[in-house]
This record gives C-alpha cells, structure tokens and sequence, in this order.
C-alpha cells in the first residue's frame, strides 16, 4: 500500500474516533444522565486544558527519546481503555476526571498525527503542500462518518458511542506501529535553557501590540469554537420535547443534520486560497467571526418544520466560520513571526484558541445557560405554553413522567420541570460573536499585501 494511502487511513481514524462522541456526548448527559449544565461546561474544558500541556510535553518526548509513530499508537492505545472506562462511570465529577485522562492521551495526537505525515511524506519525496491537504480531508470524512454510526446505530444518546470511538482508537493505535519510523530529530541543545526546552520563546510575542491582540482575540474566539460541539446536538434534539416536532426527522437524525457542518468544512478549505488572495487575511478572519454570528443567528430561529432551512444553512455557514479563522490565523502566525520560535507560535496560537479560550468558553456557558437560560416550570400549564401546547398533551404528559416526575390533581408538578431557552442562549452567544467581530474590526490594524500570501513558506 502507497504511504498516501496509509497516511488517509490514519488521517481517517484520527478524526473518527473523537466524531463518534464529541458531538453526541451532550445527549448522554443532558438526556440520558440528567446531570446539570455548568459540570457538562467542564466536560468540554477538558480538551482546552489538556491542549494547554500535552501537546508541547508530547512534542518535546518525540523531539528528544521516542519515534513518534510509537508514541501516537501508545497514546491511541490508552485512549481507547479509558473510552471502555468512561462508559462505566456513573457520577459527573469521575466522569470529568475521566474525561480529562482521555483528553491528555487524545488532544496531543492531533498534532502527532500531523507530523508522522508530515515526515512520511518527506522521507518518500512527496510535495508537502500538494500531497498532505488531500490526506487530511480524509481526516474530516472519518469525523463525519462516526457521526452517521453513532446516529444510525442508535447510540448518540448511550454509552455505546464511547465503545466506538474506543474500538476505532484501538484499531488505530494498533496500526500506527506499522507506520515509517519517525524517529527524534533531538534538535534541542542538550544545554538548553529550560524556557527553549519548553518552546516558551513564542510568549515573547506578547511584548508586541499586533500580536498581542491577535492572540487575546483567538482567545476569545476560541471560547465560541466549542459552543456547538457542546450544544447544537442536544438542541437539535430536545425538539422531541415540543408536541409539534417530535416526529420530524431532524429529531430521529440530529447528528446527521449536524454532519452538515463538517461537510462544508470541506468544501470552504478549498475556497480559501482565493478568498486570501482577494480580501487578504485580516478580512478573511472578519468573515469568520460575522459567519459565527449567522451560525448562532440561525439557530436561534431555526426550528425542524419551517425553519428547517435555517438549521440547514447554519451548517452550511459553519464551515467558513470554522475553516477560516483557524487556517487564515495560523497563516497570520506563519507570516509575521521568526522562523525560529514559528513552530512554538503556531502552539501559542492553538493554545489560546483550543486551550485558554475552550476552558473559558466552555465553563462561561455552562454556568451561563443554567443561571440564566434555564426555565423552571411547576405545573402543566406553564409548560405546555412553553411547549406550544395544551395541558392534556399525551406527548408532554409522557415527557413529565419520563423525568421520573408526577402531577397532581390540579396539575401541579412533583418537582419542577427544567427546560433550556434555546432562543435565548443562541441570541446571546451571536451578540457575543458580533461585540468580537466589531471590536476586530476595529482595533486589530493589518494591510492586504497579495505579496505576503504568495511568500509564505509551508
């Protein structure tokens, strides 16, 4: 087999086997565990602080002792036992824990992945830039289609997606030990300072206004990049809770639904280069955060029946507002910073955005939606005007007892019935979107120069 395709099939499960949960884990919480909403903000902090430490500990281990095709397949390994575990857990707290232990095996792979290819490619003498783009889209494909296993098997809502992921991450990692010898460049002095040692150089950047900003801005961004991982499911989802809706089929195939979003994650790649080329790259960074503001926008008045095409087209949107920040602001790091701290650059920029802004994000909307987007209600007519329905609905009648509740007489509820405000949440996370998007706008300075796109080295 041809290092290409070898290197598809890693790419492949790279991205499958994080697909198969990360979008459905909201449904097992919320719908299936019934655990709160500011702890399920925690869940998704895992991956930001992990991506604060593992990665550049990961990297400096592959720099200096172990080949890194054996290092990813060991941390494979471990990540699958600890998805086998995780299905087992049965409080919130030991699930976060777990959680965490499987983020610091997963999150560093992410960059390992990259460069095994990156290596494999070399050593075969293959064109990096042609060759590597096209491997990795393969990567986005596996997410997609461990989305469809996990929808179609039934199991978005069980502990069943975490075993999976977990067989795919013992398949792969299994199979990385097959892959070329990737073995430690040890490009580090051995009498480096510990701030070298450690790729810290890149902090430095701070003392620059520009790069400050840009950074605080990714921070900020990062905290919205999250948000519908988290959520869009299980707001998909609770529609079933609405008499109207809960025979749609977006209910019966969410996940699906929300597949749309990675598909156009492939389409808007090969977009970018002429959208770099034409507005430059402060521009093509702008869009993205105007793109999430439409992304939050629609689903804030999207619904399974006639706002069917909003939830549609905010998938759609997705794509550019995800794409376009990442790769026009890792260009941006690429061309404006020296080539002997870039690598350490490009970390501090997936830091901010998957580490410091993911907790912050993730933990801010936790206890936002439930100090102040989640609705009480105490007896059926409350909840049957929320649910645009009447008090004798047999579908919200067999939703209360299904929360383990009962109603009186009168119709007053055992304990009260805790319903998100979908609308709501979705109003404020596009203002939160629109208040970054003008304040880049504004303060952040950077020309179009076409010159800088042509010169940039990769």
């Amino acid at each position: 087999m041809g290092i290409k395709n070898r290197l598809i099939i890693m790419s492949f499960l790279q991205f499958f086997v994080w697909g198969a949960w990360l979008i459905t884990i909201g449904n097992y919480w919320f719908g299936t565990k019934n655990w709160e909403g500011t702890q399920f903000g925690l869940v998704f902090g895992t991956m930001g602080i992990a991506s604060l430490f593992m990665p550049t500990l990961t990297g400096i281990i592959a720099d200096r002792w172990i080949n890194a095709e054996k290092l990813y397949g060991a941390l494979h390994i471990i990540y699958a036992v600890v998805l086998f575990a995780i299905a087992q857990v049965t409080t919130p707290d030991t699930f976060i824990i777990v959680m965490l232990l499987a983020m610091c095996c997963y999150m560093p792979t992410i960059a390992l992945s990259n460069s095994i290819s990156y290596t494999s490619l070399k050593l075969n003498n293959k064109n990096i830039v042609k060759d590597f783009p096209p491997i990795r889209v393969w990567g986005t494909i596996g997410f997609i289609v461990a989305m469809w296993i996990t929808n179609l098997s039934g199991s978005k809502a069980t502990e069943y997606q975490f075993y999976i992921a977990g067989i795919g991450a013992l398949i792969l990692g299994v199979y990385a030990f097959t892959l070329p010898k990737c073995e430690p460049q040890r490009l580090i002095k051995e009498n480096a300072t510990w701030i070298e040692t450690f790729g810290l150089e890149s902090f430095k950047l701070f003392a620059n206004y520009k790069m400050a900003l840009f950074f605080v801005f990714s921070m900020f961004l990062g905290g919205a990049l999250q948000l519908t991982n988290a959520y869009g499911d299980v707001f998909l989802d609770e529609f079933k809770h609405f008499p109207k809706y809960a025979d749609s089929f977006v209910i019966k195939y969410s996940t699906i639904i929300m597949s749309i979003s990675q598909v156009s994650e492939t389409l808007f790649i090969l977009a970018i280069p002429f959208f770099l080329r034409r507005f430059g790259i402060k521009q093509v960074m702008l869009i993205s955060m105007l793109a999430w503001v439409l992304r939050f926008g629609l689903f804030a008045f999207g619904d399974p029946v006639n706002g069917l095409w909003m939830i549609i087209l905010s998938c759609i949107v997705y794509g550019m507002a995800f794409d376009f920040f990442n790769i026009s602001g890792s260009l941006f790091v690429e061309s404006n910073t020296d080539s002997k701290i870039r690598s350490s650059a490009q970390g501090l920029f997936m830091m901010m955005t998957n580490g410091v802004g993911a907790v912050l994000g993730s933990l801010t909307s936790g206890w936002a939606i439930d100090r102040f987007f989640t609705k009480s209600f105490a007896n059926t007519t409350e909840l049957a005007g929320f649910l645009q329905t009447d008090t004798t609905n047999s579908k919200m009648l067999e939703f209360v007892k299904g929360q383990g509740n009962s109603i009186s007489a009168d119709g007053i509820f055992a304990n009260p019935i805790l319903m998100k405000d979908w609308h709501t949440i979705w109003l404020s996370f596009a203002a939160y979107a629109l208040v970054i998007a003008i304040a880049f706008a504004v303060l952040f300075k950077h020309k179009h120069d076409p010159k800088e796109i042509e010169n940039l080295s990769h």
